[in-house]
């Protein structure tokens, strides 16, 4: 019996313990973390919404950051190659056939002390490559553009940033009809 009794103050002598420490960390604010411009540096996994039209397409895609440029070793050719070729067949041989294309994409930063983020203002230049089509290689030239200023979340430490492929221009003539392709990294998270 003086064991049980032993035990019992001494889980409740623990609990009282527990609970004033707890209370000690309420005090406690969070403070972040300053972000600076080289924290945006580094390779990312993402999740990439591409849209055209009514059409939404969802996948995870892998991009890295340095010096001031966004490389993409596989830059996500599907939905503009289904514009050219309206054949899905011939679009699924002719994106086999590419296989992959590296794209890289200019940024000037900025940093936002108040928010502790890193402002990314984009200046994409055009995507060049060739479609095979019937045993024809097609250059394909593609006008991207960055419509809003991306950003480096230091809360976080996210990249999100987007894409407008405005147009496509086969062996110099304008695609058209053409709806544009939009590429939205809602959040990318760095490895």
């Amino acid at each position: 019996m003086k064991k049980q009794t032993v035990l019992k103050g001494f889980v409740v002598a623990v609990i009282v313990f527990l609970g004033f420490s707890l209370i000690s960390c309420n005090d406690e604010r969070y403070e972040p973390i300053p972000v600076k411009l080289s924290d945006v540096n580094g390779n990312y996994r993402a999740r990439l919404i591409t849209s055209q039209g009514g059409k939404n397409n969802e996948k995870i895609i892998d991009f890295a950051t340095k010096d001031s440029i966004v490389t993409f070793k596989d830059f996500p050719l599907r939905e503009i190659v289904k514009s050219v070729v309206t054949d899905p067949v011939k679009a699924d041989t002719a994106l086999a056939h590419i296989g992959k294309v590296e794209y890289k994409l200019n940024f000037k930063s900025k940093i936002n002390a108040e928010q502790n983020v890193v402002e990314l203002t984009f200046e994409p230049k055009v995507l060049a490559f060739q479609i095979p089509v019937d045993g024809v290689m097609k250059n394909t030239v593609v006008k991207l553009a960055a419509k809003q200023k991306g950003f480096f979340v230091g809360y976080d430490w996210s990249m999100r940033f987007g894409l407008e492929a405005e147009k496509i221009t086969i062996d110099g003539v304008d695609v058209t009809p053409f709806q544009t392709i939009k590429y939205d990294i809602p959040i990318s998270l760095k490895n």
